[in-house]
């Protein structure tokens, strides 16, 4: 749990660390919270995905130990509820979850009928996601969603007059972007915003884009050292989502995150979508069996099947623009890692005075490292100079960051392995951030105009990869 915290606090100091702008638009909600102890008391609809235990794997001072939990019955709930009670056995740092479940047909009905808890928390089949976001808004609950909230356009006009909504009933909603929270991608904001060692962001060219990020995923992996069973309508692009509309989201989040933090992007004047192609990822039956136990492929999975293989479009690339700036998002799913491996994620932030990249390949050992490369018309003495005074304050929040030079003119960025945490743990740092804007009503402006244009383009770029392919 120290390790835990000591990486919330350096995280936190990073982020403190960005700018020195101040965002001083807030939204319209009330003041329903003071940071008392218990006084978020969660509401568990659907927990279709493993992300929903995982908002619990640590205890919150401010969260209750009583969730309530609403949900069809079926092996889904029961994976969760399974989760939850490891979390309360283990032996370090147990959790204490007393949970209340409501398991029947009605479930959404008794849900908002009843208005008990004041905080929902959504990670299921994203299909019906956007229609209980809005529902949870109309009876005036906050909240918390793992990505994505939406998987297609018709969904994306649903999910823009709701955020419309949060306003007349005083909630907030948030969608769980934890790849923010990853010590490399928070410190390239650092990187990328200091004008003396990165210069601004290059404008790039359609064929040749200033920003490129790509994300690989696994249909067949391990959480927390168990298989991971998929639900079988997890196959089903119509209810979990294309990769562009589902994994795309946390690149294009990052893109805006990273690139221009704390700036308002209206999708309405400052995005143009250029192109957009997907392509499937062929299984076997075997293949599907092996990851959801089930021997034969359900009837609505059937419109993929070709020859007896499962095709999953689970891939595609997004070009786009963003005030002027031409950006390549890709994202991946392959069947099963590579040994040794696991999902990975590569990134090329090209600046006007030098490029940043994350690089995790068999090369890197399938560990995400970073680098940054001065341009080739950046003196190098100016540029050393930069990195140093830009070095020396991350080591004020990150003591053990430093720089090394691996080829003229290219540094890595390091920080040790041990002082960064797993994918499981951003989870609970993302939930204490939504708190605190629940408790303080700061959520900025720019959080929900991103939100909205982050949603316009994964949308708008699947209709326009259908109508391509």
């Amino acid at each position: 749990m120290k390790n835990l915290l000591y990486t919330i606090t350096l995280i936190s100091g990073v982020l403190a660390f960005l700018s020195c702008k101040k965002q001083q638009e807030t939204t319209d909600a009330g003041n329903q919270f003071s940071g008392r102890e218990g006084e978020i008391e969660l509401v568990v609809l659907d927990p279709g995905h493993f992300h929903a235990s995982l908002l619990q794997k640590f205890p919150q001072q401010l969260v209750n130990d009583t969730v309530l939990v609403y949900a069809p019955e079926g092996e889904e709930l029961q994976q969760y509820l399974h989760s939850i009670e490891e979390y309360n056995r283990r032996a370090e740092n147990p959790t204490d979850w007393h949970v209340d479940v409501y398991a029947d047909r009605d479930y959404l009905e008794k849900m908002n009928g009843e208005k008990k808890g004041n905080v929902v928390v959504l990670a299921g089949n994203n299909s019906k996601k956007t229609e209980y976001i809005s529902k949870s808004i109309q009876a005036g609950y906050n909240v918390l969603s793992d990505k994505p909230m939406v998987i297609d356009k018709a969904g994306f006009e649903l999910l823009e007059a709701t955020f419309d909504s949060t306003r007349t009933h005083d909630v907030l909603l948030y969608d769980v972007m934890t790849e923010r929270y990853d010590i490399l991608n928070t410190i390239v904001r650092v990187l990328v915003d200091s004008e003396e060692l990165f210069g601004e962001v290059q404008a790039g060219t359609a064929e040749e884009p200033a920003i490129v990020m790509q994300s690989v995923h696994h249909y067949f992996k391990e959480v927390s050292g168990n298989v991971l069973v998929r639900p079988a309508w997890f196959y089903d692009v119509e209810q979990q989502g294309e990769g562009i509309a589902d994994v795309a989201t946390h690149l294009v989040d990052l893109v805006h995150w990273q690139c221009f933090p704390d700036e308002v992007i209206d999708y309405r004047t400052d995005v143009l979508i250029t192109s957009a192609h997907h392509w499937p990822t062929r299984l076997t039956l075997a293949d599907f069996t092996r990851s959801t136990r089930l021997n034969a492929y359900p009837d609505y999975l059937r419109k993929y099947v070709k020859d007896n293989i499962l095709e999953v479009f689970g891939n595609g690339t997004i070009h786009y623009q963003v005030k002027g700036k031409n950006i390549a998002v890709t994202a991946i799913w392959n069947y099963e890692a590579p040994q040794g491996g696991g999902d990975a994620y590569s990134a090329l932030i090209k600046g006007t005075h030098a490029a940043v990249e994350i690089v995790q390949n068999k090369e890197e050992n399938y560990i995400k490292q970073l680098y940054i490369e001065k341009e080739k018309a950046t003196d190098r003495k100016v540029f050393e100079s930069a990195l140093h005074t830009v070095i020396a304050e991350l080591q004020k929040m990150v003591p053990s960051i430093s720089s090394k030079p691996v080829t003229e003119g290219r540094y890595q960025i390091i920080v040790p392995v041990e002082d960064r945490k797993g994918h499981e743990d951003y989870f609970g740092m993302v939930a204490k951030n939504y708190f605190e804007f629940l408790i303080a009503q700061n959520m900025p402006e720019w959080e929900i105009s991103n939100m909205i244009a982050k949603y316009y383009i994964t949308t708008t770029a699947l209709d326009m990869a259908k109508k391509d392919y």
